[in-house]
């Protein structure tokens, strides 16, 4: 259950309804929740709360999977993974592991990639783009080896869209997580003292 209110469809702008229509059909997505992909679909009806914002957001998101970016789609979804593992968003994990198998990303590299430091699934380049994302999304910083490892396979472009891409998933796993949307909904009450056995 997300922290803020949702907008329904009958109090929505008809932008947002025209929105509601493409992702959930005749539904009132708030009495009747859930996506073709299988998230409660809360993301879209907490942030109509303020419209620009929406469509900000899908803008923004959408332009970086469009075909014929400068950062090729299975680099962008590789850092996209390690972005919600990283920063611990079940929901664009989840997510983006469907998005990754339709741009052809192999199953056995979807498995290795929680531990892909120590798997040899992945070539120099996938390497070193998901080097930079766990420095990024852990460290605020990218190492100058990662950098020059980037360098050597990636074009300035590239890189520019890649830092982009990641930033960006990263802030919207931010406001999931902050505000208890999709499937995010955990937060550091569930880590409580275990108590000591009494002292005999």
């Amino acid at each position: 259950m997300g922290r803020l209110r949702q907008v329904s469809k009958a109090e929505a702008t008809p932008e947002i309804r025209e929105l509601y229509q493409q992702f959930f059909g005749d539904r009132d997505p708030v009495a009747e929740p859930g996506t073709a992909t299988g998230t409660p679909g809360d993301y879209w009806t907490t942030f109509a709360l303020v419209p620009d914002l929406l469509f900000n957001a899908r803008n923004s998101l959408m332009a970086l999977m469009q075909p014929g970016r400068k950062l090729p789609p299975k680099l962008r979804e590789l850092a996209i993974l390690r972005t919600g593992i990283v920063g611990d968003s079940r929901f664009e994990y989840s997510q983006h592991l469907k998005v990754a198998r339709m741009v052809g990303v192999s199953e056995d590299k979807l498995a290795a990639i929680k531990s892909w430091a120590v798997s040899d699934k992945f070539s120099d380049v996938e390497r070193a783009v998901m080097q930079a994302t766990d420095e990024i999304i852990g460290r605020n910083l990218v190492e100058d080896e990662t950098f020059a490892a980037l360098k050597s396979h990636l074009a300035d472009e590239q890189i520019m869209e890649l830092f982009y891409v990641i930033g960006l998933w990263r802030m919207h796993g931010m406001i999931v997580r902050a505000l208890h949307l999709e499937y995010d909904s955990d937060t550091t009450a569930r880590m409580a003292e275990v108590p000591a056995p009494p002292v005999k």
